[in-house]
């Protein structure tokens, strides 16, 4: 008798997305947020089927939003089978077991969303070492009562259910314990690295700095001719990767580093503090932009404030807005309390507009493209030749 097989797809993990529209806050903005959160789901390799939004002043202390929503969003999700809760902010301790009381196994934050990615896609046992240093700092303080979430979060190991208090301190202090191991780890391997960097030649260092997805790996790969992983999804950079390049028998060394993101979790900030120390140390960053996206002045005043956050906000910096050929006007909402200004402007008027109120030197390219390209590397000729040679003739160089 011939045997017949029958091939099963993967079941397609699925998840709903929530968040709070404080006062201040346009609808716009919150669907232009959640379209963030939804692509950060997409990377983690869950799609998103519905979203559900309440205005409030501020987020419930208990369950972040409040009470009548949340029955709302467990009724469906057990009526369409649901995998994922996901919320668009880090939840507090006590409010992820409130909420974990309802959604049982089934929550994320935007945080724990995050950390997820980066374990995916974690390759070299560095960012590996990081990234569990950053896990394990986010779940220190959510031990108490949470055995099932944790497991998830820590790989599926099993679970451990009856934990007592005793049993609670006794894994607080091996937790402690771990991430003590692991920052002397970290440091060890960053006195190795900080060795490395002092014995290069003297060598003017650039830094590709900028919201995640703007495109800096593609411009590391056309400026350097290498070859370095560039993906249209989230975080597809965590490890720096350094390249020397020659520009008309000028070599300097250029570096690309992972993307930074709003409301990016303090814990990763402080374990890529090392890995970032590229940006730390650079004579000059490149400060990539995606111009297409609607929001990217909000983009690179995050970009800002993350530069100033790790002690590079002083560092003189050059505007490369990317990704010119997909630029499209965006339309204005009824809804939108975003000022006129930013609405309905031509790639023309927004190139006008920004040299004029710019205090920094700014480009307009796509390096998918090799658009403007010859006139990039022409600029990066002559800054990389003045610090080279020990000047910095633009005064208008910092934010």
């Amino acid at each position: 008798m011939k045997k017949e097989y029958i091939v099963t797809e993967p079941r397609e993990e699925r998840a709903v997305l929530v968040a709070v529209i404080p006062d201040r806050q346009t609808e716009a903005q919150t669907r232009e947020y959640l379209d963030e959160l939804a692509f950060l789901s997409e990377t983690a390799g869950i799609r998103t089927v519905k979203r559900f939004t309440q205005r409030m002043a501020s987020p419930h202390p208990r369950t972040f939003i409040g009470e009548g929503k949340v029955e709302e969003i467990a009724a469906y999700v057990t009526e369409h089978e649901i995998d994922y809760v996901i919320f668009d902010d880090e939840l507090t301790p006590s409010q992820l077991r409130n909420l974990d009381k309802v959604f049982s196994k089934k929550i994320y934050d935007r945080t724990s969303l995050i950390l997820e990615i980066f374990v995916q896609r974690a390759t070299t046992a560095y960012a590996k070492t990081q990234v569990e240093l950053a896990q394990w700092q986010y779940l220190l303080p959510r031990l108490t009562g949470m055995w099932t979430h944790l497991e998830r979060q820590r790989g599926g190991t099993g679970t451990r259910g009856g934990a007592g208090e005793r049993e609670i301190e006794t894994d607080r202090r091996i937790v402690r314990n771990r991430i003590t191991l692991l920052k002397e780890q970290l440091r060890k391997i960053d006195r190795q690295m900080a060795s490395q960097r002092s014995n290069r030649d003297r060598m003017v260092r650039v830094a590709l700095v900028g919201y995640t997805n703007v495109g800096k790996s593609t411009l590391m790969n056309q400026l350097s001719k290498s070859e370095v992983f560039a993906e249209d999804k989230l975080f597809a950079t965590l490890d720096t990767t350094v390249r020397k390049v020659v520009l008309e028998n000028l070599p300097f060394l250029l570096s690309d580093t992972v993307g930074f993101i709003r409301k990016l979790p303090h814990q990763l900030v402080e374990a890529f503090k090392s890995t970032l120390d590229e940006v730390r140390e650079a004579d000059l960053l490149l400060h990539v932009v995606d111009i297409s996206h609607p929001n990217f002045e909000e983009q690179i005043e995050v970009v800002k404030q993350t530069l100033a956050e790790i002690g590079a906000g002083e560092k003189p910096v050059y505007l490369i807005f990317n990704k010119v050929d997909a630029y499209k006007p965006v339309p204005k909402d009824e809804d939108d309390l975003t000022p006129a200004t930013k609405e309905n402007r031509t790639l023309d008027e927004l190139k006008r507009s920004w040299v004029a109120q710019s205090n920094t030197p700014c480009i307009f390219i796509s390096a998918r493209e090799r658009t403007n390209l010859d006139k990039l590397r022409k600029d990066l000729y002559g800054m990389i030749s003045e610090i080279h040679a020990g000047r910095y003739p633009f005064n208008n160089f910092l934010y």
